[in-house]
């Protein structure tokens, strides 16, 4: 009988983490938070570094997630769709880039906010875009010593 008592505790005490784990990691990816943000799209030439879960940032601090990456046969650009917090408001020509936080950092989209005194609507999609810049491509083009000698 003490040894069922046991079992049952310990599997219960693993169960009680297991549940706090799955809730901890849905808070810390933005996926708990479904229904209080506004979704806005991009086309970006290139989202490298960008998944579903990707960081939103505006000033550095975090206010939304990237929730959608697809490829538009059409165009051949990557649509996005991200979400905003609800509260914050973006200005109609502000500018969407993927950025990076360093060398070895990790990438999210920064929105460089512009000074319209008109807002992004939900749905609506943000046209100034500016794609990951890859690394490898700006190591070699400095090994290099660049393109044409334009170095002004």
């Amino acid at each position: 009988m003490a040894e069922n008592t046991t079992e049952v505790l310990v599997g219960g005490a693993v169960l009680a983490v297991a549940i706090g784990f799955v809730v901890y990691a849905g808070q810390a990816t933005g996926f708990s938070r479904g229904g209080d943000g506004y979704p806005l799209t991009a086309s970006f030439r290139s989202v490298e570094g960008v998944t579903v879960g990707t960081d939103v940032r505006l000033a550095g601090v975090k206010i939304g997630t990237v929730t959608g990456v697809t490829l538009n046969p059409q165009t051949y650009r990557a649509d996005t769709t991200f979400s905003v917090s609800n509260g914050v408001e973006i200005p109609d020509d502000s500018a969407v880039v993927i950025s990076s936080e360093g060398l070895l950092g990790g990438t999210f989209v920064e929105i460089s906010p512009g000074g319209s005194p008109f807002y992004y609507e939900p749905g609506d999609e943000v046209l100034d875009t500016q794609g990951a810049v890859s690394l490898i491509s700006l190591l070699l083009k400095f090994v290099s010593g660049g393109e044409g000698g334009d170095d002004q």
